[in-house]
This record gives C-alpha cells, structure tokens and sequence, in this order.
C-alpha cells in the first residue's frame, strides 16, 4: 500500500472530477465476487493509443538540435555536440549549476483515441554528471494547443552529485494541468480533448566533459477511459492454469527502513513489485551498489529500489514513469506504461511469459483475501489457476512466502479497471483505469512480440 496515494490523483484531475457528479445508484449495480466464471461480454472497444519512438528510423524522423544516433547495437540518441549551456536550480538541494545540453523534439503524433490524460515514459541511461528532461505538449481538439509541459526531471543515480530526480508541480494552461506523471484535461465533461502531441527530450551533462545520457525508448500513452464504477467482465482465456515463476517480495518487512524514502518500505508497493519483475528476467542489482544497504536487513535489493525511483517533489516512489526508467536501466530490459482493458489482455501477456504490474485501489470488503484497503496499490499479476482466477504476487503481506495470492477474477478486474469508487465514508474516489508496467527484454521471441503487439505495444 502506498499511504503518499492521498497526495496525489491516482487517476488525473479530469476523472476525479467526472467521478464527483456521479449519480451514487451508478455503485449499486449488481456485482459479481465469486471465483467461477463471469458472464461473457463483448471485447471492450481500445480506448488507448500507445506510440514508442525505439528505432533508427523514429529517432531520425524527430529533430535533432545537438543530439544523434547513439552507437550501439540498441538504436537511441545521445548527446553528440552542445546545443548550448543553461543552469539549473534543483529546488531539492538548492543548488544551482550550469550544464550543457542538446535537445531531441519527436514529430507531432496524431492520437487514434482523442484522449483526456498522457502520460510519458522512457527508458534512458544517465552516467554520473549526466541526466534528462522529458516533456510534452498536446493540441487540444478546438485547435489551441499546451505549452510544453515538464513530464520528469530524471537521473538514474542515488546521490546528490547531480540533481535529485523530480516531477514538476504546478503545470497548468486553465484546461490541462499536469499531476504527478499524469497530464490531463482539467474538465473531461467538456467535450475538450487531447488530439495529438510532441515529445521533447533534453540530455544534460557537465560542462567541458564527454558524458553523455542514452535514451533508448520514449513514448507516451493516451487514454480516454470510460467514467464507471463497473467494468464489462471477461472470461478465462489464454492463461488459464499459467502460472510464471516470479520472485517474491514482501514491502512490509521493510517497515521503518529509510524513512526518507516515503517514510520506509510499509509505501513501497511500486519498487517492490518493480524489483520482482526485474529478477523474474534474471536480473539483479551489482554488488556495489547495494554497499549502502544495513546489512542486517533482507533483500537490500528492494531499499535499492526504492531509492532508485523515488520523486523528490510527489515524495514518494510510486511515480510510474520512473519506476518503468528504473527497470530499464538493467541491461538488455525496457519497459513502458500502458493502460489494459480487460484481463483477457493481461492473459494474454502471462501466456507469453510476461507479468503485468497492476495499479488498482479499493476497500478491505471489494478484495476478498487481501484483508486491507488502499487508496492505492501496485501488485503483480503473475497468472491464472484453471478456473481464471488472478494469481497475483502482492508486497502488501507480512513476509516474502506470503507474498502469492490468489485473488476472484471479477472482483479484481473491477477494482483494476475501473475509474470511479467509493471510499469508507462513501464518497467518490478515483480508480486508476486499468494502468500497468510491463518489463520485457530487448530480444524478444515471436510470441512475446505477438503478445505486446495485441495490447498496442511495439
């Protein structure tokens, strides 16, 4: 469970306000919580429209302003000459410094789903003295357009020798505004929408140096989610009776442990489940870098994490883009953040051998078996018994074997999908709309490539 939910929309501002002149009867609908299989229903129509910039050829449609191709087997950009020198104030540690930078501007991408949120991610490689800014601007469907908005300020490394890895508060046009890792329309209700957008990406370095960041994949996802309590059921599909072999991790042992990291691991539901999917590849953290870790406590690995992921300004380490950044920094791995529609997609994925990084929120009474409630909370599906139900491995237990659960397939789906919930006290939260991380290698196999191709990755 991650308690620094309550400083920030899960969902953006749009849906939350949609869901506050909801009708409450909308929650009275009848609602499915036991194990067997749902009613069938038709496939939901895509609501998503998710677009990566990940080879030689998308990074040469964009312009480049002291950027070029980065020299590996991996197409991405790095910083070949400096556009120019600008200072920064981090506003973490109040230091000001100079630094040269080179900038890549993506081509305007039409959206096939006009869309009320964006969110953007990427996957970049920053040596010490290094890092980057990614930022996005939409035109809005009457024809206006955003100013370019600051999506994350970001460095792969722990320590204060550069900046502090932050998102940017306070980002707003009077119809958009920017929360967290999410940007979105400030008034859903209007009609108004996000038709297309630009991504920029800045690569910083210190002066008179040769370092340079390496981005290799940046993308966004644009969504427009239906406003609802209730989401249309699947039926077990592709991954009945899968199940992958994930590590588990429990977030709790951590309770306590590096307290200035979102006050210690009882909120570290993100890079708990980052961390899993990590190693489920085989990957795992050098030696050295864990050297800062008490050694008296279990799987230092997860304190890494949490470090390596937490925002300076949401004060917390459940930023979505930068726990897909974190993931990525592993070689050979990368990652995105999407939106599914239904748990027939997430089989999908588990049938192809790849788990799914859920974020849902919920009462202790809508998850039977969970035995807590959340205002939000990532967990891991990692497959499906033969009935269909969800197999999930969820840091919210007291130590690493009690990590699997299994979990009804509706009640999950729902609590998953939906956009519109009630508290304890009866009112009108939001749910975050059925978004995930998904980690998976750089050589991927032809039925890994069919599997993300299905839910609009590439």
């Amino acid at each position: 469970m991650t308690p620094s939910a309550s400083r920030r929309t899960v969902l953006a501002a749009a849906l939350a306000a949609a869901a506050a002149t909801a009708a409450p009867v909308a929650a009275a609908a009848p609602r499915r919580t036991g194990s067997g299989p749902a009613p069938r229903a038709a496939r939901p129509r895509r609501t998503v429209d998710h677009h990566d910039w990940t080879t030689a050829a998308d990074w040469a449609r964009g312009t480049h302003d002291g950027t070029g191709p980065a020299p590996s087997a991996r197409a991405g950009i790095r910083l070949r000459r400096p556009a120019g020198t600008a200072e920064y104030h981090d506003p973490h540690t109040g230091r000001t410094a100079a630094w040269e930078y080179a900038t890549w501007t993506g081509p305007r991408h039409p959206l096939a789903v006009p869309a009320t949120e964006l969110v953007a991610a990427w996957n970049a490689h920053t040596p010490p003295g290094t890092w980057i800014t990614v930022e996005a601007r939409a035109d809005y469907s009457d024809g206006g357009r955003t100013p370019w908005y600051v999506m994350g300020r970001w460095t792969s490394g722990d320590g204060d020798a550069d900046i502090r890895r932050t998102s940017v508060d306070g980002q707003k046009d009077g119809r958009s505004s920017v929360s967290t890792d999410t940007l979105a329309i400030d008034d859903a209700a209007s009609g108004t929408r996000f038709t297309a957008y630009a991504l920029r990406v800045t690569l910083h370095r210190t002066p008179g140096t040769t370092a340079t960041p390496t981005v290799h994949r940046l993308g966004t996802m644009g969504s427009d989610i239906p406003a609802r309590f209730e989401v249309p059921a699947s039926v077990p599909g592709p991954a009945t009776g899968r199940e992958l072999p994930v590590p588990r991790y429990s977030q709790e042992i951590h309770k306590g442990q590096y307290p200035e990291y979102d006050n210690g691991g009882e909120a570290w539901c993100s890079p708990t489940s980052s961390q899993m999917i990590v190693e489920y590849w085989g990957r795992h953290p050098a030696p050295e870098d864990l050297t800062w870790v008490d050694p008296s406590y279990q799987d230092p690995q997860v304190c890494l994490a949490a470090r390596r992921t937490y925002d300076n300004q949401y004060q917390g380490c459940g930023n979505w883009p930068f726990n897909a950044a974190y993931a990525a920094t592993y070689p050979g791995l990368q990652s995105v953040v999407t939106r599914l529609t239904s748990l027939t997609d997430a089989e999908h994925l588990i049938a192809a051998g790849i788990p799914v990084i859920t974020s849902q929120s919920f009462l202790a009474t809508e998850l039977t078996g969970a035995g807590y409630g959340t205002a939000g909370h990532l967990m891991t599906v990692i497959g499906f018994t033969p009935d269909g139900d969800v197999i999930a491995n969820d840091p919210a237990s007291p130590d690493d074997p009690a990590v699997r659960r299994v979990y009804h397939r509706r009640e999950f789906e729902t609590i998953w999908l939906r956009t519109k919930r009630y508290d304890a006290e009866g009112k009108v939260r939001s749910g975050s709309g059925g978004v995930c991380y998904l980690y998976f290698p750089v050589d991927l196999g032809p039925v890994q490539r069919a599997a993300l191709r299905e839910v609009g990755i590439r």
